[in-house]
């Protein structure tokens, strides 16, 4: 059943690639500066979780409501359910359009579908309002509308699902790594450690974990190369207001501690201390 839904989504690839490039270009030019702040907000950078997924809940929620009310004829109920619903889905629609920037290759495809199935539902869930206040005595038309826009929303939520289950869109991507007091050695491709230039980033390797180094006023910097957001190489980034500036969709980490400065990343970066041994080599340990 999963692969026959996965061909299905595949398939509207031909209008969902090139639909969502041109919006994505747009909502790029709208959420640049000044409104970076407000992009931020919605992305969830000051909660440290996604907004987007935290709100849909509550317009799903409602529009379940609405149903049950409905066929159960209670019906200022169900209209008051349903403005809920309308209204909390546009604050989960612009939390996603947000995320939507900052979304790439397959998830941006299948993130298009998703959204353009959220706006048809929309539209259909406005007809039904439209239609309850115009006509009090006959529900039939309204009701069958909303449970229509409803059956959309449920599809549309399991391509949104795919979006980040299968996908990993605004998922850590260090989930599933440990912080570890134990000092292991550190491995740097330019060489000799003490010889870093100031400001500049550079890939090392501490075991099985990539680490991006900045050395600021003689103090060596240690975060998790691989950016928390979507995978980015940080060591490829530059060095902004004593953060480390990912090259894909400019998240910015505090050097010191590695957290989140600027979005679209939620996630704070892992960080490492740094030390000299004796043999003239250097180590390392993850410390969050």
């Amino acid at each position: 059943m999963n692969q026959l839904l996965i061909r299905l989504m595949d398939a509207q690839t031909r209008w969902a690639k090139p639909l969502g490039d041109a919006v994505h270009g747009l909502l790029n030019r709208i959420f640049q500066s000044p409104l970076r702040p407000l992009k931020d907000f919605l992305n969830g950078t000051w909660l440290g979780h996604p907004i987007h997924a935290a709100i849909t809940d509550v317009p799903i929620g409602a529009f379940t409501v609405t149903v049950v009310l409905d066929l159960a004829n209670q019906r200022a109920a169900a209209d008051i359910a349903l403005v809920v619903g309308i209204l909390t889905m546009l604050g989960a629609a612009l939390a996603g359009f947000a995320d939507y920037t900052d979304t790439d290759g397959t998830a941006r495809t299948r993130a298009s579908l998703h959204s353009t199935l959220m706006i048809v539902a929309l539209v259909i869930y406005l007809v039904s309002l439209a239609q309850r206040a115009g006509d009090p005595t006959d529900r039939t038309v309204p009701v069958v509308l909303s449970i229509v826009a409803y059956l959309i929303v449920l599809a549309s939520a399991y391509v949104g699902g795919d979006v980040v289950y299968a996908l990993g869109n605004m998922v850590s991507r260090h989930a599933f790594a440990w912080p570890s007091r134990k000092w292991r050695p550190l491995q740097f491709d330019g060489g000799d450690l003490a010889a870093l230039p100031e400001g500049e980033p550079a890939r090392a390797q501490v075991g099985d974990d990539p680490v991006v180094l900045v050395r600021v006023a003689g103090t060596v910097h240690a975060l998790h190369e691989t950016c928390a957001h979507a995978g980015g190489p940080l060591a490829e980034g530059r060095v902004v207001d004593g953060c480390i500036e990912c090259p894909w969709h400019q998240s910015r980490f505090r050097l010191r501690d590695g957290t989140v400065a600027q979005g679209p990343a939620v996630y704070d970066q892992p960080r490492y201390e740094v030390r000299a041994v004796d043999a003239g080599g250097w180590e390392a340990r993850r410390l969050s």
